[in-house]
């Protein structure tokens, strides 16, 4: 177990990785580890990698969310799949059929809004960045884990 902002993770250690394919629980267990060596990073100065694990960890969120959507037996629409092969955390939101909750969410939350504000700028193109700074990489991982408006705990209701 391990703490950020007041959220508690565990880490699951018994998970064999199939290459290439990923199932839900993974994506769970990879979401987890990623915002903890964000955390980690963090915590070492190292801003950069953190900015990017931290966002990686939504991404993963998001698949996972989408992921449940795919049944055992079923063919998933081709086009559906090819469009979840992406980095984009806006689009994820709308493949994972999230779009009407987060509002929803949103307009209750004003919290979680300014969360999702912070949290739906990041790119994967942020690993090749040299220049974010610390507070920048404060804001997102506050915004990702914050325990009643944080954007990665509100993701977990849906997982």
């Amino acid at each position: 177990m391990f703490n950020i902002g007041g959220n508690k993770y565990r880490l699951i250690t018994s998970i064999h990785f199939n290459r290439g394919n990923m199932n839900r629980l993974e994506l769970h267990h990879i979401s987890d580890i990623r915002i903890k060596e964000a955390w980690t990073l963090f915590q070492n100065g190292c801003f950069e990698g953190a900015y990017y694990l931290a966002g990686y960890s939504v991404e993963c969120g998001l698949k996972a969310c989408i992921a449940k959507q795919i049944r055992e037996h079923d063919f998933p629409d081709r086009k559906f799949i090819q469009d979840s092969y992406t980095h984009d955390l806006n689009k994820l939101l709308g493949l994972a059929g999230l779009r009407e909750e987060h509002l929803k969410k949103a307009d209750k939350d004003k919290n979680f809004a300014l969360n999702w504000a912070v949290v739906k700028d990041w790119s994967e193109e942020d690993r090749y960045s040299m220049q974010i700074q610390e507070q920048k990489t404060r804001d997102l991982i506050e915004a990702i884990t914050d325990t009643n408006s944080g954007v990665l705990p509100w993701l977990k209701t849906f997982w």
